[in-house]
């Protein structure tokens, strides 16, 4: 199985290395396109300072976890602002845990217990937010989710489907959620291509690191640390406005600007909105 793992990602490489340094293209409600390479600012339509600041703080770690295990840095970003709400949720602010990881599996740190699937759960306790960012890429290093390091670290697209696919999502739009995440904060510069053989000793490491934590941590169901995401996902409709969507779903318009990185009240058909958490 591992020989033809490695076989199928050298042959991946070998037809997508000469396609590795193009820009991927955004598209507008108007038809236009623009680069990806071009500056952020312009393409970065509906988004919010305190969004921006965000990625800003935390795209260090993210690249840093990225080289380190192949996990596009831009996946994680996308991930860390639906479950935070750009950091401003309450695990985020009172516990550093950016991804709502529970206190299953070999947790021995500080906890803190909140509502969720009972009345008194336990989530994880960071000492900082890095930590929280370096313990998510433990959470997926997993069998469940191992297919998905043979992918390359700059295929955000593949690596948003592969997610769901393995079971990190409930909701079949997750994927088109992270994707367009991605695109609208320009979060893909920030993943980067590798060598094949870069790529293959990096796989090889991962699959170490999975068989060492089957053998050295208790068997304990993924769902006990961690739920799959399912967060009610509304796409926009022709005449929709913020206020109509936000009463439909008995939340508030901030509520909907904070959880999307919205920092004005327009919308646009076939946009894609976290409606509830």
């Amino acid at each position: 199985m591992k020989k033809f793992i490695l076989a199928s990602l050298i042959l991946a490489l070998f037809f997508v290395s000469c396609g590795t340094k193009r820009s991927s293209t955004v598209k507008h409600p108007a038809g236009k396109t623009n680069s990806s390479s071009s500056s952020s600012s312009s393409s970065n339509r509906g988004t919010s300072m305190s969004g921006l600041a965000y990625i800003d703080r935390y795209k260090g770690i993210a690249i840093e976890e990225m080289n380190k295990y192949g996990i596009p840095a831009s996946i994680k970003l996308a991930q860390a602002i639906l479950e935070s709400g750009n950091g401003n949720s309450y695990l985020a602010t009172n516990a550093n845990n950016h991804f709502g990881i529970k206190c299953g599996g070999s947790w021995s740190g500080r906890s803190v217990n909140r509502p969720d699937d009972t009345a008194n759960d336990c989530f994880r306790v960071y000492n900082d937010p890095e930590q929280s960012f370096r313990d998510h890429s433990q959470f997926l290093l997993r069998k469940r989710y191992e297919k998905l390091f043979t992918l390359r670290k700059d295929d955000y697209k593949g690596w948003a489907r592969g997610l769901k696919a393995a079971g990190y999502a409930t909701n079949p739009r997750y994927p088109e959620l992270l994707i367009d995440l991605i695109e609208r904060y320009d979060l893909q510069q920030y993943d980067r291509a590798e060598q094949p053989a870069e790529a293959i000793a990096r796989v090889e490491k991962v699959e170490e690191v999975i068989e060492i934590k089957k053998e050295v941590e208790p068997e304990v169901p993924v769902e006990e640390i961690k739920k799959p995401v399912v967060m009610k996902i509304y796409e926009v409709k022709i005449g929709d406005t913020l206020s109509a969507i936000a009463r439909q779903n008995n939340v508030s318009v901030e509520d909907i600007k904070q959880w999307n990185g919205l920092s004005v009240d327009n919308v646009y058909q076939g946009q894609l909105l976290v409606v509830s958490k």
